[in-house]
């Protein structure tokens, strides 16, 4: 048996499919946000009102992107945007009671797909897994 050895190959090729899967599942689910939208109701949810920019960095997104995602949730009503007081270049962004229910329904299938992936692993495997992308995380720290 011969191992793909392709490291940076097989990182992106699991995570494309692992989103797709995601995605796929909050769509049977009836859910209405993606996955990276989810993530940014998450991080609302954490802390209301974050700046635009905090989270393009804490999602790792650059702006522009972050800007399409805000519009299209605004717009489905999941999130409000306001002017800050002190800087009118700074959107604070704000998850409404749809976002708060939408968050809601994709917790429940984001931890089934959880639960899902680890499925056939021992817990000794999944820690191991663990501690390799948590080796990655300190690698690859671009200061965030």
């Amino acid at each position: 048996m011969t191992t793909d050895d392709r490291l940076i190959y097989l990182l992106f090729t699991a995570q494309q499919k692992l989103r797709t899967y995601l995605n796929g599942n909050l769509v049977a689910d009836s859910v209405k946000v993606t996955i990276t939208q989810a993530g940014i109701l998450f991080l609302l949810r954490q802390q209301d009102g974050r700046t635009m920019t905090e989270l393009s960095q804490i999602m790792n997104l650059d702006n522009s992107t972050i800007t399409g995602l805000i519009d299209r949730m605004e717009k489905s009503g999941f999130v409000t945007r306001n002017s800050s007081p002190s800087d009118r270049r700074l959107s604070h962004i704000f998850i409404t009671p749809r976002g708060q229910e939408e968050a809601n329904k994709a917790k429940v299938v984001i931890r089934r797909v959880n639960e899902e992936v680890k499925k056939g692993f021992s817990s000794g495997e999944i820690e191991t897994f663990k501690s390799v992308l948590h080796s990655f995380f300190k690698k690859f720290n671009s200061g965030k």
